[in-house]
């Protein structure tokens, strides 16, 4: 019976973060960016709708 643990040692909790206080500024930064990755999303959907464009890929012309 020896004094050392087997197996994988657990690593140390963090401290949970304190919550950030934000000024007007900063609200407005984070409501534009949420706003901006709406509509991307809703952009994105929309263009997953329409499908893909032409569908041949690369046109090889005849010519050797």
């Amino acid at each position: 019976m020896s004094s050392k643990q087997g197996g994988k040692a657990k690593p140390l909790k963090q401290p949970k973060a304190a919550k950030k206080e934000y000024d007007e500024d900063d609200l407005a930064k984070l409501q534009k960016k949420k706003d901006e990755e709406k509509a991307l999303k809703e952009l994105k959907a929309k263009a997953q709708q329409k499908g893909n464009f032409g569908g041949a890929g690369l046109k090889k012309s005849g010519k050797k």
